[in-house]
């Protein structure tokens, strides 16, 4: 058995040996979504929500910045798998998006905080569209991303990884692109057709505003957060499908993630493309901490309006 097979043997909640709360009891659902069809460098995205479970059996349970344990706190139950390549190799596009979509839309009519994990970014299309659904007010999508994410299709896929967020602007929800430092001339024109209020990585680097800056170009109180974990620099988070050199930094993206929780309405969240390295679990418990982090972010919020 190679490491990647092992991980569906480990945990199936998140931080299980801590807490696990009942579904009824629980603020916050983990829904893991290891699907995989459309990555075009390193594979093994698939393996992403179970190596994140796993890591997050070795995470604290007290947060030191929040001076609280969120897990108990919140209370957080962890569902099956939604899409999961795994078990069914040949799911794509639309029907990936459908199971996605309506997995998740009883969690949020029930008034659950949801934080899906990937699995590929083309997954986020289907946890926005169950955001509309029981939405009615109009919604920021901030990206956190090395990538624009922006192309019409790629390798003649319209629900390539590499195109998720075109299908969100369909929807027609204003977006955030932030730490962005690959894009290509398609991109390109359209950032500028639709005048996209990018926050480019190199300029962010030399920028100590950025985060006030970012936070006042949101025009909406309502915001969901799609985190490609490719955003963050590759020098302490390698295990990403497509590794970009430069990106946010862990205490800068920390402090911008509390921000945001602060000053806005996050209705969820979600972190995507952790492909795991092997001989190395760097990736997958920053992940895990990185889902726990904003857990603990939004359970603050909570308190706030109490």
């Amino acid at each position: 058995m190679d490491s990647f097979t092992a991980f569906s043997s480990g945990p199936k909640q998140f931080l299980e040996s801590e807490a696990t709360t009942p579904y009824a009891d629980a603020a916050v659902v983990v829904v893991p979504i290891p699907y995989e069809a459309t990555t075009s460098y390193r594979k093994g995205c698939q393996y992403g929500p179970g190596a994140v479970l796993e890591a997050s059996d070795q995470l604290e349970a007290y947060d030191e910045e929040l001076a609280t344990s969120p897990c108990h706190d919140l209370g957080i139950y962890t569902c099956v798998p939604l899409a999961d390549s795994n078990k069914h190799p040949a799911l794509e596009g639309e029907a990936m998006l459908s199971e996605v979509c309506d997995g998740i839309v009883p969690f949020l009519r029930d008034g659950k905080f949801v934080v899906a994990i990937g699995g590929e970014h083309a997954i986020t299309t289907g946890v926005v569209q169950a955001m509309q659904k029981v939405n009615s007010d109009p919604f920021t999508v901030v990206q956190i991303d090395a990538h624009g994410d922006m192309r019409y299709e790629f390798e003649g896929s319209r629900h390539n990884h590499a195109c998720v967020m075109r299908r969100v602007l369909e929807l027609g929800l204003p977006t955030l692109p932030i730490a962005i430092r690959a894009i290509c001339q398609e991109e390109a024109e359209l950032i500028k057709e639709k005048n996209i209020p990018v926050f480019w990585a190199r300029e962010m680097a030399d920028n100590p505003h950025w985060i006030d800056q970012a936070i006042a170009s949101i025009a909406t109180d309502k915001v969901f957060l799609t985190i490609d974990m490719d955003g963050f620099d590759p020098g302490f988070l390698p295990g990403v499908g497509t590794p970009e050199p430069g990106g946010l930094g862990w205490y800068d993206g920390l402090k911008f993630f509390r921000r945001l929780f602060q000053t806005k309405q996050v209705i969820g969240c979600d972190l995507m493309e952790l492909a795991p390295v092997q001989g190395s679990v760097v990736s997958e418990f920053s992940t895990a901490k990185l889902a726990y982090k904003l857990m603990g972010y939004w359970g603050e919020s909570q308190r706030r309006k109490s």
